[in-house]
């Protein structure tokens, strides 16, 4: 079962009191499990309306539906509600909701995807940009290709050498260089121009 703390609960109960609904409960699911870029999705969910099979968790007041398959996702998954002097927070950490982070016996290629997928995207997403691995030389250079809005940006340079190859070189001094591969003249949406 799903740890809902007590607060968290009282939380639920009340919002879903206000949805003057029969039989309304929540859905928990995961999208993009056991990838870096994986993530709690948490609504509001009558019985069946997902047209999956789910699984039932009943909670005091309410009950907790997760599609079937999902729940290994979710193994050790703990949801919370704190209030504060600042405000109010609803926390849903599921540990397992990535995946397991490659060792570091696994290939080299392997790690630094990881790390793109796992520190690098999500900033760049920001910018509705991304960056993938090409390929790693047999002299260690990581060569990647920018898409989305760092497809011809005029920022990239920095990107690159500021934060990119910084931050793979912390993790992998044996990085030689970092190198982009991307045609950045025929990128049609950049970010910058």
């Amino acid at each position: 079962m799903i740890d809902i703390t007590k607060s968290a609960q009282e939380y639920f109960s009340r919002l879903i009191a206000q949805q003057e609904m029969d039989d309304i409960g929540l859905h928990l699911t995961v999208n993009k499990p056991g990838t870096a870029l994986a993530s709690c999705d948490l609504q509001f969910h009558v019985p069946g309306q997902s047209g999956e099979k789910e699984r039932e968790f009943k909670y005091d007041e309410f009950s907790l539906y997760v599609p079937e398959g999902i729940e290994p996702w979710l193994e050790n998954a703990k949801i919370d509600f704190e209030t504060t002097d600042a405000g109010s927070q609803l926390t849903i950490k599921a540990p397992g909701i990535k995946g397991k982070k490659p060792d570091d016996s696994a290939d080299l290629a392997e790690r630094v995807a990881w790390v793109l997928e796992g520190e690098i995207n999500p900033g760049l997403a920001s910018h509705g940009g991304m960056v993938s691995l090409e390929t790693i030389t047999p002299d260690n250079e990581v060569v990647l290709r920018f898409g989305g809005g760092c497809h011809g940006c005029g920022m990239v340079n920095q990107t690159l050498q500021g934060g990119i190859e910084k931050t793979l070189k912390e993790y992998f001094p044996e990085i030689t260089a970092v190198i982009d591969a991307t045609d950045h003249a025929s990128g049609e949406n950049p970010y910058y121009t």
